[in-house]
């Protein structure tokens, strides 16, 4: 398959790195550092076992009509950032290209293709004037969950932390010919790639944690374990996390595990810093409207009540927008 991959970070690497090595024709959309080291010396991936492997012919290209168009675009971007791509993306269709959100978080399609009473609705969160939606066909996209970890060490090089499981589905619940041979390619990559009846049950179960763990994170700059170990914040994660299931539930979405279980998921992975906490440390906009954001405002269309995610999306919205505005990061350091 030819495949483009917009986004040449931890994930974005991963992927396109195992996918060029398993025979796939593979672009990098890339950009100053990464795009130069891509050109100079392929794409570099430090398995999860250590092992070191090297693809050194996949393409990296800056304009995404330099690659033309593909059978599929991995879309591995933050979710505030699709917005600045348009509509040179447009570059990368033809007639059949699937586009492939790798993104976290309540996507832009979410009401397409669910049937019901909010079918084709727009979610100003995420899409503001629904630009995205107006240049990229609903009939084109395919859902993705993604569960690895992993770190972008340096341009063109990315260790795996943990995982290897890509979940697919049509946004339909379909089991279509297209998506079978999506997910034989990442299989063939040496990743798991399971195609979903129900991408949005899956979706919100990965969300479930995504939006109460990271934005209390970085506003307490604690960590996973942290978290759950500390009585006041694991009390209110959990309130976040009720209010978000009575949310996903009136939108007829289905959990296959319990909130406890979630719970004691994340408190396994340990002393991690989520990627929320790492973007403020790093002076980076985060991603808290489709993590946070999003789910206020699906409260809003359900008519079901948020109190403490609203109040907890609101002083990390505050943290962001003053770190935004005096250009600074923020972390801890010795007394």
């Amino acid at each position: 398959m030819k495949i483009a991959v917009v986004g040449a970070g931890a994930i974005g690497g991963y992927l396109g790195a195992r996918l060029a090595l398993a025979g796939e024709d593979v672009t990098f959309i890339a950009r100053n550092k990464n795009l130069a080291a891509i050109h100079a010396g392929g794409f570099r991936l430090i398995e999860e076992d250590g092992s070191e492997r090297h693809a050194p012919t996949v393409r990296a290209v800056q304009a995404m009509a330099d690659a033309g168009p593909q059978d599929a675009v991995l879309l591995t971007v933050k979710a505030h950032q699709v917005v600045d791509l348009l509509p040179e993306l447009r570059a990368l269709f033809g007639p059949e290209t699937m586009l492939v959100t790798m993104i976290n978080g309540i996507p832009w399609w979410y009401f397409h293709d669910l049937g019901g009473p909010h079918e084709g609705r727009g979610l100003d969160s995420v899409d503001p004037g629904g630009r995205i939606a107006a240049h990229i066909e609903p009939q084109r996209i395919i859902g993705s969950i993604v569960y690895p970890a992993a770190e972008l060490l340096a341009p063109g090089v990315v260790k795996v932390v943990e995982g290897n499981r890509f979940t697919i589905g049509e946004l339909n619940g379909e089991r279509t010919p297209r998506i079978e041979r999506l997910s034989q390619a990442l299989i063939g990559a040496g990743f798991k790639a399971p195609v979903s009846k129900d991408i949005r049950s899956e979706l919100w179960v990965k969300l479930w944690g995504n939006l109460s763990f990271n934005p209390i994170s970085a506003l307490t700059h604690a960590t996973l374990e942290d978290i759950c170990r500390f009585p006041a914040s694991r009390a209110l994660a959990a309130g976040m996390m009720t209010e978000a299931q009575a949310v996903a539930e009136a939108l007829g979405v289905r959990f296959r595990i319990s909130l406890e279980q979630r719970i004691a998921g994340a408190e396994a992975v340990g002393a991690h810093k989520t990627s929320m906490l790492q973007d403020v440390e790093a002076g980076r906009a985060p991603e808290l409207e489709a993590l946070v954001g999003a789910v206020v405002e699906l409260g809003r269309i359900t008519g079901v009540p948020t109190p403490q995610i609203d109040a907890v999306y609101a002083t990390a919205k505050l943290l962001a927008h003053t770190l935004a505005q005096h250009k600074a990061r923020v972390g801890l350091s010795p007394a």
